[in-house]
């Protein structure tokens, strides 16, 4: 593998990360922005927890589906 490649591959995993974790900071960023418009930010902690998890169960089956496809991507790769 050329260097060229394995900083192509870093980029490819980076951009990876950074699109599957957007939607679930996107929601922790709403949520914590409402309830500190609304409410005391002391008990912002729990409604976050919950939404992300909700977010995250939603969304599970894609983040699966991306994940898999970026490995076997890989390995092929790999093989070659």
């Amino acid at each position: 593998m050329t260097s060229d490649a394995a900083l192509g591959l870093m980029a490819e995993t980076l951009r990876l990360g950074l699109l599957l974790s957007l939607p679930l900071l996107g929601v922790i960023l709403v949520v914590g922005l409402l309830i500190s418009v609304l409410q005391d930010p002391s008990i912002a902690f729990v409604p976050k927890v919950i939404l992300f998890a909700v977010v995250l169960a939603l969304l599970a089956p894609w983040i699966l589906g991306k994940l898999t496809g970026f490995g076997v991507a890989m390995f092929a790769r790999l093989a070659q």
